[in-house]
């Protein structure tokens, strides 16, 4: 039956399984916690399906730029 329902429907199968998961991980470790792990999984998710795809090019100067231009206010 699951995988009856994993080939009709994987994106809800697939959606509902992740939010199960966090789901537990909030009880557990709470709330930000949680939220930054979320933020990671779909950075690693994201970095994953560009390379996938062949179309990751990491831009290190352009990266560099911007973080220096974003945090300027702190220094």
């Amino acid at each position: 039956m699951f995988k009856q329902m994993l080939e009709s429907r994987p994106g809800t199968v697939i959606g509902t399984l992740c939010g199960v998961i966090l789901g537990i991980l909030y009880l557990i470790v709470g709330f930000w916690d949680t939220l930054i792990f979320a933020f990671i999984v779909f950075i690693g998710y994201y970095v994953g399906k560009k390379i996938d795809f062949k179309e990751f090019r990491l831009q290190a100067e352009n990266l560099w730029q911007w973080l220096s231009e974003r945090w300027r206010m702190f220094r």
